[in-house]
């Protein structure tokens, strides 16, 4: 199945979509933990899943491949722990890796890559501009900016394109906590 549609593709129950809803969840406490949380949080994080999320979209776009968007969550956490283990910028590697994508997406598969870059142009530069700011605001801002994500992953299961539903399920459930659990570590102080 390519990355554009799956027309034979059926609802999901609404135990299914819980239960992915809830393994994001789950996998943002994960993360927010690993992060030292409530104390340590930063807009680090919510820009790190940012850009893993719209690495993954446009990998699945660019290759034609629903389930790549899986393979390249890994793929991206991966690139993010082997960056900063040589001591590399994450956001430097995420971009560049981006840039790759884009380039090879624009020649194969434009129709279907303009927009995945222009998503990831916006979520993800949002999110390193954030680094910018305060850390307070910028937690809040790249929070805002993952929970608006979660739009760009509702549009995907509804439309049923680029990603597999179960893909942009688990990644809805995650964008909407980490990206709220950041805002409201940013609101409270």
């Amino acid at each position: 199945m390519t990355a554009d549609t799956n027309p034979t593709a059926q609802q999901p129950n609404a135990w299914w979509i819980v239960l992915l809803v809830g393994i994001g969840v789950l996998t943002g406490v994960g993360l927010l933990l690993g992060e030292g949380f409530p104390g340590e949080i930063t807009a680090t994080a919510p820009t790190t899943v940012v850009g893993i999320a719209t690495l993954g979209y446009l990998a699945a776009a660019v290759i034609g491949i629903r389930w790549m968007a899986w393979a390249w969550a890994g793929i991206g956490t991966v690139l993010v722990f082997a960056a900063e283990a040589v001591d590399l910028s994450r956001w430097i590697v995420i971009a560049l890796v981006g840039l790759v994508l884009v380039v090879i997406g624009l020649a194969r598969r434009p129709r279907v890559t303009l927009p995945q870059a222009v998503a990831m142009l916006v979520y993800f530069g949002i999110g390193v501009a954030t680094l910018l700011l305060a850390p307070r605001l910028g937690l809040a801002v790249a929070g805002g900016a993952l929970i608006a994500h979660a739009g760009w992953d509702f549009v995907h299961y509804r439309r049923d394109i680029v990603v597999n539903r179960s893909l942009a399920l688990w990644c809805l459930g995650l964008d909407v906590f980490v990206g709220g659990a950041c805002v409201m570590l940013a609101v409270l102080g």
